[in-house]
């Protein structure tokens, strides 16, 4: 965390100056954030909420879903445009490109799914590093401030045996020094671990095929656990060596396209036909065991990650829902309506919602449901998360990124 980004020097050396004007006071480096979890810094929220946010940048960028990443004042956006995936580096307060690194795709999306042709996956920005997992499974590391390419993952053999030729959805994590990922087929899959300074692999957990969902780590009586849904399953792996620890069947109607949301040692998920599930990891017998603790049937996200703040869980099924976080009681659900592949960010003292229909909800968190406003931010879907720094909001829509702020 950098509690201030914006420095007189650097100001003036843009020609631009922003006095007692924090630009972003919390970098976003990764899927949901800097702890995978949805929060971002305190928002402060206005006296009176605007009819309309300013724009202050906007800038084509290739088509995709993928949620940017922002660390200091460099914004990195990946994006396909034509046959390639491309990898930008926008400077995040003017969205000037500073860099960016291109590759064949070699993947074409077919099927249903052919209306997103672009990358769905987050970047990840660690030790000077970034880490992309393309469309159709192409693991790259680039060098942060030059956008030179470090290592590459693409084949069968780098996947350790593990063949790849399906859509690609998870968000890469870097752990440990390690950047790990979920790849193969939906009934032949591998968590893999690789060292990020030099590529080469570490360790691999044979297991489910991978899912539409993105790991967190837990630590549960001293033990790091990467805990993720595969296609069928919800499971706990040692971070260090891969092993499985635990696991739970769960398997969504229409696939597990959630991330786990971890509350100390709860672990909550939600899919569609499944409902939201809570379980509790614990010591047993010299492994771990995860015991529910509650289950609620009436809502079931399909895409939508909830978020937990102050005790209450906020998703999105159909209705905007909160629940009891320690029970699974519901304590209210609201036809809000954002449109599909809503992404939730808790920012303190409200919660943001964006749906695919491109208007950003904010609602304020509490037992009751109190809307703040509800604000067209683009005219194509949005189906990637706003990135919200301080009170400047990043947009991804189809394909353009722009820079929102609220006054």
């Amino acid at each position: 965390m950098q509690p201030c980004l914006c420095r007189r020097s650097a100001a003036r050396r843009r020609g631009t100056f922003f006095s007692g004007d924090c630009l972003f006071a919390r970098d976003w480096p990764q899927w949901r954030g800097a702890n995978r979890d949805g929060k971002t810094g305190a928002f402060a929220v206005p006296s009176t909420w605007p009819t309309n946010l300013t724009q202050l940048w906007k800038v084509s960028v290739g088509k995709g879903d993928a949620t940017p990443t922002l660390v200091g004042t460099k914004l990195y956006v990946f994006a396909r445009q034509e046959s390639n995936e491309v990898l930008l580096c926008l400077d995040a307060v003017t969205g000037k490109t500073q860099w960016q690194s291109e590759y064949p795709a070699n993947f074409l999306v077919s099927g249903p799914t052919s209306g997103h042709p672009g990358p769905r996956s987050s970047p990840v920005v660690a030790d000077g590093k970034v880490c992309t997992l393309g469309i159709g499974g192409i693991l790259s590391c680039f060098d942060a401030t030059k956008g030179v390419l470090l290592w590459r993952k693409q084949s069968t053999n780098d996947y350790l045996g593990i063949p790849y030729k399906s859509d690609s959805s998870m968000s890469p994590i870097v752990e440990g020094g390690c950047c790990i990922v979920h790849v193969g087929m939906k009934t032949n899959g591998a968590m893999i671990s690789f060292d990020l300074a030099g590529g080469g692999p570490k360790w691999k957990w044979d297991g489910d095929g991978p899912a539409n969902s993105s790991p967190i780590v837990m630590t549960v009586e001293g033990k790091k656990q990467l805990v993720t849904l595969t296609a069928k399953r919800l499971v706990g792996l040692d971070l260090a060596q891969g092993k499985l620890l635990c696991q739970v069947p769960f398997e969504a109607s229409q696939g597990n396209n959630t991330t786990p949301v971890v509350n100390g040692t709860t672990v909550i998920c939600t899919g569609q036909g499944k409902g939201v599930l809570a379980v509790k990891i614990e010591p047993h017998g010299g492994g771990f065991t995860a015991p529910p603790l509650w289950t609620n049937t009436q809502y079931g996200a399909r895409f939508t990650t909830p978020v937990l703040t102050a005790g209450l869980l906020y998703g999105y099924s159909g209705r905007l829902f909160c629940l009891d976080a320690q029970t699974g009681v519901t304590l209210w659900d609201e036809a809000a309506n954002p449109g599909q592949g809503a992404s939730l960010v808790d920012a303190g003292s409200v919660v943001f919602i964006l749906g695919s229909r491109g208007e950003l909800l904010a609602f304020k968190p509490g037992s009751k449901y109190t809307q703040m406003a509800r604000i067209k931010v683009a005219d194509s879907e949005t189906w990637a998360h706003p990135v919200v720094a301080g009170n400047r909001i990043f947009i991804k829509d189809s394909e353009a990124v722009a820079l929102w702020k609220v006054e």
